[in-house]
């Protein structure tokens, strides 16, 4: 870890403090004026990455990239004199790409270093990670050679944190079904030393623990007995030994899967007044959405009900944004975008407060806080804002800074939150991204992600936007099986991969077509990692919608990819993969029967999806006797945006717009 010594970037803005007022944002660019904005602009990594305030309230930490082509470092500030850094920190060789206050003094967080080129097996990462914490006032760092996430900042033991192994850096979306079976270490982490200590040690019969209480104590945990094919859930009370059950749930019923496969279920905190209650997300016998409810240590029972929105799943609750405060203030469930349900009414004239006062308001957070109050970050992220953070001190406002501070909000292009109906009568969510210039119909790019079951809300989603401004309307559908949106939803898509689940998305075409919205002829598929094999699906449909299809991280080979991955232990699952794998369409065996133009982009180190699905295809596509596909290698390029480089992201989106103008169909989209 180094110290560093220079001015602050560019890319923070200055902070004059006017009263309730916002502050200017930084000095319009050649970017900012242009309606098409550049490829450049559009590739960059996230500019600022972070910005919390100590729980004290007297600094900031700002996780930040300060060229194109540079690595991450981190500057604290005095919240008194924002002019210039009290410190600068990198971690060369390595990244520093994590970074958060767990005290007054302390900062804790992870760096990665690529020290392997293959990628020789599923989920095998090319990084090397290790943790750090940073003392503030020793100006000193700690360091363990590990993979380590904060499962909790312990606000009463201020020299230690509870740790988890094997997740410094989240994956940002996609779906690794055995993930919860595989066991998971659990540690208190020394602050002062960069030392840890073993709490719970996952086992093959409680592989991971699904709650803590902030004292450290582990309250809630699943179990799977492949010889019974059941999950069992189980709790503890804090002093407990050992776990008892509270449900058992039967995984060869198909109907169970859902539990499994959604990551919503379980203990989402407890009630500060009473350890003994908790707040648990659950499924109801005869509901078909999840709710909100009381759980009973005492009793190992659920009781009263706290919450249950009418159209979609309770996925999480919120606590009071001022840190050790564990109040319940709200739960989240899915709509438009993230919604909440408030409890707390000075929380929610808050959030109200925030957004009448941040330009372009969308999904506003709180995400660090003072003790006392009085100072906080703010963070707001929605289709006009790439994702902007605030500070509030004193009940003042400022603008700090911004993920892409070069792309003009003003012109950033509307999305629309829509439903429409599947041939079945389902009704599909769906979100519609409308170019900023032009009139309907439009040209339509289908755009779908990784998953399947993934949950996608209005947002900033940075390639839709990227799309809307070439000219293209975009379609993100929800299709059948995506979480959030009930068990029926999930359920429809049981086995239905490429069959129902493909025809979710020709049907979002159809319906925007017969709203007069998009040109028929000009309709493009693109999509990334399940996305991808979607755009490989709809390569060799009949009828054909499309003009070409586009398949970014594609499963080419759906059942060499579940059989490198299976786990027959458990039935239930094992049939889950088996049905993605070997039931539904297999692009690879349908090459012969490609009708359109086809362009696919992969990394050669995509742990997720790895290299020989590009390969594999591409030579099938070949022998098939396929001229028109192109086929583009992103080296050294992962699976997850979170992982990818400027240089990557440069040439994707310079590929994908000349393709779409060019190469897309007679005389391009």
């Amino acid at each position: 870890m180094k110290l560093l010594k220079a001015p602050l970037a560019a890319v923070m803005a200055g902070v004059s403090v006017l009263g309730l007022s916002l502050v200017a944002s930084p000095a319009d660019t050649q970017a900012q004026s242009q309606t098409s904005v550049p490829i450049e602009v559009w590739a960059l990594r996230d500019v600022v990455n972070a910005v919390q305030v100590s729980p004290d309230g007297k600094h900031l930490l700002v996780h930040k990239i300060e060229s194109k082509e540079g690595d991450y470092l981190l500057e604290i500030y005095k919240t008194d004199d924002l002019s210039e850094p009290l410190r600068r920190l990198n971690a060369d060789p390595m990244e520093i790409i994590t970074a958060r206050w767990v005290s007054d003094n302390y900062i804790f967080g992870a760096a990665w270093q690529q020290r392997r080129s293959q990628v020789k097996r599923p989920e095998q990462d090319t990084r090397d990670y290790l943790a750090y914490s940073y003392n503030l006032e020793e100006n000193e760092f700690n360091t363990v050679n590990d993979n380590l996430q904060i499962i909790d900042t312990l606000p009463r033991d201020p020299d230690h944190v509870l740790v988890g192994g094997g997740n410094a850096v989240s994956a940002l979306g996609g779906v690794d079904p055995i993930a919860a079976l595989r066991p998971r270490s659990y540690y208190k982490f020394n602050l002062e030393k960069g030392t840890k200590s073993l709490i719970l040690r996952g086992t093959l019969q409680f592989p991971q623990v699904q709650a803590f209480d902030n004292e450290g104590n582990p309250r809630f945990t699943s179990s799977f007995d492949p010889g019974k094919g059941t999950q069992g859930t189980y709790y503890r009370k804090p002093g407990d030994g050992s776990w008892t059950l509270v449900n058992e749930y039967d995984l060869e019923d198909k109907s169970n899967l859902y539990r499994v496969l959604s990551g919503i279920h379980g203990i989402q905190g407890f009630d500060p007044n009473n350890p003994n209650i908790g707040y648990i997300i659950e499924t109801l016998p005869g509901n078909d959405k999840a709710g909100l409810y009381e759980f009973n240590f005492d009793t190992g029972k659920i009781g009263k009900e706290l919450f249950k929105a009418e159209d979609a799943d309770v996925m999480g609750i919120q606590t009071h944004s001022i840190p050790g405060n564990d109040k319940l203030v709200a739960a989240l469930y899915p709509g438009e975008k993230m919604e909440r349900h408030w409890f707390d009414e000075e929380e929610k004239a808050l959030y109200e407060a925030l957004e009448q006062q941040i330009p372009y308001a969308w999904q506003v957070s709180i995400s660090s806080r003072s003790v006392d109050g009085r100072t906080m970050i703010v963070t707001n992220r929605g289709p006009h804002d790439p994702g902007s953070y605030w500070l509030v001190r004193d009940g003042k406002l400022a603008k700090l800074g911004s993920r892409n501070p070069l792309v003009n909000q003003d012109m950033l292009a509307d999305v629309k939150y829509i439903r429409y109906p599947a041939r079945d009568g389902l009704s599909i969510p769906a979100y519609v991204t409308v170019p900023k210039v032009g009139e309907p119909p439009f040209p339509l790019v289908v755009q779908h992600n990784g998953g399947p079951h993934v949950n996608g809300m209005v947002s900033y989603d940075e390639i839709g936007q990227f799309l809307a401004s070439q000219g293209y309307m975009v379609l993100h559908p929800e299709n059948r099986i995506s979480v959030g949106w009930g068990q029926k939803h999930f359920d429809a898509g049981y086995g239905e991969h490429g069959l129902a689940m493909q025809d979710d998305k020709d049907d979002g075409v159809l319906y925007l077509i017969d709203q007069g919205l998009v040109d028929p002829d000009r309709v493009a598929f693109m999509g990334w990692s399940y996305g991808g094999y979607a755009a490989l699906v709809a390569a060799s449909r009949e009828p054909q919608l499309y003009q070409c299809s586009v398949a970014v991280a594609a499963v080419a080979d759906a059942e060499k990819q579940y059989l490198g991955r299976r786990n027959e232990d458990l039935k239930a699952l094992d049939e889950w993969s088996k049905r993605r794998g070997t039931i539904g369409i297999n692009p690879i065996n349908e090459v012969e029967k490609v009708n359109i133009p086809l362009l696919m982009i992969h990394g050669d180190v995509d742990r997720r999806v790895m290299y020989y699905h590009f390969k594999d295809y591409k030579d099938a596509f070949e022998k098939a006797g396929n001229k028109d596909g192109q086929f583009v290698t992103l080296e050294k390029a992962d699976h997850f945006s979170n992982t990818l480089m400027y240089n990557h992201q440069q040439q994707l989106y310079t590929k994908l717009a000349d393709y779409l103008a060019n190469d897309c169909g007679p005389g391009g989209l």
